[in-house]
This record gives C-alpha cells, sequence and structure tokens, in this order.
C-alpha cells in the first residue's frame, strides 16, 4: 500500500480546469489549452506523499527548474511559456506556477547518471550492469563512471516504482530514431548541467529529464524539455568537498526525510501497511534549509 496519506483537494480557479494532482504539482487547463503546472510543498518518500509538508519547496523547486531553462536555452527548447499567476487563482500560488505549452509527452523518464548510487548501485553490485550497460569491476557507492551513461526508466503511477529499462526497450516504445535523440539530448544537457554544477562547488552525481513532442505545426517533430529540470527531486546533488566513495554521500534533497523514516524514532515500518507519521520539526527545517542552500550555490542569489 502506498500513495497519498491524504490527499489535498485541488484548488478551484476561474477559468482552468484541474486534470491531476501528482507527488508535488498540480497541473490544470486553460482554456486555450495551455497547462499550468503548480508546484506544492508536498514531499514524498518510500512511494508516499508525506502528511507534512516543506515550507518553500514548491517556490524553491519553480525558481531554480526556471534558473536551468535559461541555462540550457541553446541546447534544448523548454516547455514554459511564462509564469504569470492566473487572475483568480490563490495567493499561495506566486513564485510557484508555470504556465506551459501542451506537449505529446515520450513515456520514458530519460535517466543520465555520471557516478554510481541509489538504483543504479543495486543493479551494479549483482550484474556489474545498470540498464543492461557493462561497467567495469570495482565501483562503489558513489563512484564516477568512466563516462556518464543513459539509463532510462519507465515511469510510474503515485505509488508505484519507476523501472529502469535497457535502452532497447526505449527503442521499441517510441522507435529506435526517437530513442536516439532522446539519448544524445539527455546526455548532452547532463553534461552542460554538470559542469555548470561543478563550477559552483556541486557534483550532480545524476538526474532525470521529461520530454515530449510540440503539437504546433511550426514545431512539429522538434522534442522539448518538460516538467522539472534539475531540481534536488529530480537529482542528486552533492557537495564536491564532501565527496568520498564508499559511503552514503551527503545531499541536497530529501535524504535526510528518508534517513528519519527509516530509522528507529520514526516508529515507522517502511514495508508494512500503515501510512508514515508526520515529520518533526527540526527534520522539516533542516530539509528546507538544504533545498535552499542547494538554490544558492547553483544561481548564486540568496533565498529569501
Amino acid at each position: 500500500m502506498s500513495g497519498f496519506v491524504e490527499k489535498p483537494e485541488p484548488a478551484q480557479v476561474p477559468g482552468l480546469v484541474h486534470l491531476h494532482t501528482g507527488k508535488v504539482r498540480d497541473l490544470y487547463r486553460t482554456a486555450d489549452g495551455e497547462l499550468v503546472m503548480v508546484a506544492s510543498d508536498r514531499v514524498s518518500a518510500y512511494d508516499w506523499v508525506l502528511p507534512t509538508e516543506i515550507p518553500d519547496k514548491g517556490r524553491i523547486l519553480t525558481q531554480l527548474s526556471l534558473w536551468w531553462f535559461d541555462q540550457l536555452a541553446d541546447l534544448v527548447a523548454g516547455h514554459v511559456l511564462s509564469t504569470e499567476v492566473p487572475e483568480g487563482a490563490p495567493a499561495s500560488w506566486a513564485g510557484r506556477v508555470m504556465v506551459c505549452r501542451p506537449l505529446s509527452m515520450l513515456p520514458v523518464e530519460c535517466v543520465a547518471r555520471g557516478y554510481l548510487t541509489g538504483s543504479g548501485l543495486a543493479e551494479y553490485e549483482t550484474s556489474r550492469t545498470v540498464c543492461g550497460l557493462a561497467l567495469p569491476e570495482g565501483l562503489v557507492d558513489g563512484s564516477e563512471l568512466p563516462a556518464p551513461i543513459f539509463t532510462p526508466a519507465t515511469k510510474a503511477e503515485v505509488g508505484e516504482h519507476d523501472e529502469n529499462v535497457p535502452y532497447e526497450e526505449v527503442a521499441r516504445r517510441v522507435g529506435a530514431e526517437t530513442a536516439a535523440r532522446l539519448r544524445q539530448l539527455t546526455l548532452a544537457i547532463y553534461s552542460r548541467a554538470r559542469e555548470t554544477a561543478r563550477e559552483r562547488g556541486i557534483i550532480l552525481a545524476d538526474t532525470k529529464f521529461e520530454f515530449g513532442f510540440a503539437s504546433a505545426a511550426s514545431d512539429e517533430g522538434r522534442l522539448i524539455l518538460a516538467d522539472e529540470v534539475l531540481t534536488p527531486d529530480s537529482s542528486r546533488f552533492w557537495p564536491a568537498e564532501e565527496w568520498q566513495p564508499g559511503r552514503a554521500q551527503p545531499s541536497y534533497d530529501k535524504q535526510i526525510v528518508r534517513d528519519w523514516l527509516g530509522g528507529p524514532e520514526s516508529g515507522w515500518d517502511r514495508h508494512g501497511e500503515q501510512p508514515p507519521p508526520a515529520l518533526p520539526d527540526a527534520v522539516v527545517e533542516h530539509t528546507r534549509r538544504r533545498y535552499a542552500e542547494v538554490y544558492e550555490r547553483l544561481t548564486g542569489v540568496p533565498w529569501s
């Protein structure tokens, strides 16, 4: 059992049709067919959306995504049209909104890895491969890979796991030509982002992207970068000065939440049927500080 501990009621906004409530974002459609993505402060862990929110998280994710879209504009077009808050929307939407072009989304999570950790490490330890790609012996948790690799996954519904799949499965689902374009574009974006982060003292260990085809006739066949981009929810960011292969790395994400939930203090059995408990204030504030810190280190702008 998993999903939302308590699924929130979406805001009702004149002129917008609510389409979907995801783990973090609510999705609406305008009368003109544009999509309105609103990032909440919700946080998920172990396939549950928790009952406790992390203040500012949605605004940080949105503003960091927008910063990255700007950094990548010469490599790939993004789906953002504006950040204007729709008339009649709650005041809390300020800084959380991306108005986006509608796309025909591809059913693939495009994952790039430059370091070995997470589900990639788990597969490597049993087969010396990640998504069917052979890797050298002797790698450990946090090892830098000889070169970045494309390790796609299938998209999962809320409460389900994304599933790593071999490249051949992507080609079967979207066609060989599109699969090759996805791989090339994913690795190009990752390489640019990794260098950008490294200049700021941050290791981008891995990340995932989503792409879609534009529906406008003028953009037919053009791959567009969608959803969030290079945030702590979609990427593993590690402080470079603390990187030490052979252990779990300190990270700028919700690992603090996972650690508390999986530890004895929470009293929660992640393999049981009961939903997770509320987070203590100290865990909430620590997590918020980590999100704000990675925003500040990457953009050079103080979070306020």
